[in-house]
């Protein structure tokens, strides 16, 4: 993106949930701030356009720069469900878990007016966090959390249930699965360079 829009844009960024843990005020986080800006690209949409649809595959992660869109999911019978009409003052992002892996889009966004978005595409996340780990580690702290979350109101919605055993695995490997089943089909590369600031302490 051209440097004009830099000091609009880094705010932004740093309200975004994902990249929250960023301070553009900090020097070092301003540094990564600046880098994942210098990587993302601004898209339009125009009043009605489709930006993701629900079961496309998909390797761009989305933020809502202005404008404002619909989100929906359709039933297993094909019905479209309305789940929400957001704005960009809401600090809107979708689309996040490609950045971590080959994501089938949940749901369906739509412009409910004439929108810009800002796009970081998987390939560019994943080079970015070779030269800063510290950006993956905080990203995928962040996905975990909201994973988990969203694992637990599911469980809430569900008659209880017997977790399938794991007792044929060796003990390291079922505390592993157990523990981090959010990270399952996450490249290892990502997880290693993720985990590296926290292998030097």
């Amino acid at each position: 993106m051209e440097e004009k829009y830099l000091n609009d844009i880094l705010p932004k960024l740093s309200k975004i949930q994902l990249f929250s843990g960023f301070n553009p005020d900090v020097e070092e986080d301003r540094k990564i701030l600046t880098q994942i800006y210098e990587n993302i690209s601004l898209k339009k949409f125009k009043k009605g356009h489709v930006i993701i649809k629900e079961g496309e595959e998909g390797d761009e992660f989305f933020i809502l720069n202005s404008g404002s869109v619909h989100i929906s999911r359709n039933t297993p019978d094909g019905d479209p469900i309305a789940l929400a009409d957001l704005d960009d003052s809401m600090n809107i992002f979708f689309g996040e878990t490609a950045l971590i892996s080959n994501d089938v889009r949940s749901a369906t966004v739509t412009a409910l007016t004439d929108c810009t978005v800002l796009v970081f595409s998987s390939k560019k996340f994943h080079a970015l966090c070779k030269k800063e780990p510290v950006l993956g580690y905080r990203v995928l702290l962040v996905l975990a959390r909201r994973m988990a979350s969203t694992i637990r109101n599911t469980n809430r919605d569900r008659q209880p249930f017997t977790r399938p055993s794991l007792t044929r695995l060796p003990v390291g490997k079922s505390r592993f699965l157990h523990e981090n089943q959010f990270f399952l089909g996450v490249k290892p590369k990502l997880i290693s360079f993720c985990i590296r600031p926290c292998q030097k302490k």
